[in-house]
């Protein structure tokens, strides 16, 4: 009986720490990623650690719309910023950690 009482508390124990850590990752969850790159955030460009190389940005903005991709630059605000063209017409561009694609 001792035994059963002891597996049982041991059994709880770790089930509540499996709980604890369970929330505390989706807590930590802030900002996903952009799935599609039609859709851009609300507060674009988002500020943050990028992890996009330049070849991946300079494919990405392609993806979004834009040409002749140009000028890739990561600046200090983890965005990457350069210049396409977009409907005939020249524009600045950035790419965020998230993979929003927008026109500045």
């Amino acid at each position: 009986m001792k035994m059963i009482l002891i597996a049982a508390a041991l059994l709880s124990a770790a089930s509540m720490h499996a709980v604890a850590q369970t929330s505390q990752t989706t807590a930590d969850i802030k900002t996903p990623a952009v799935v599609n790159p039609d859709t851009v955030s609300a507060n674009a460009p988002v500020e943050g650690e990028n992890s996009f190389t330049e070849a991946q940005a300079k494919d990405r903005i392609t993806q979004g719309g834009y040409s002749d991709v140009r000028a890739l630059k990561l600046d200090d605000k983890g965005v990457w910023r350069g210049t396409a063209m977009k409907d005939g017409q020249s524009m600045a561009v950035g790419l965020d950690y998230q993979g929003n694609v927008v026109a500045q």
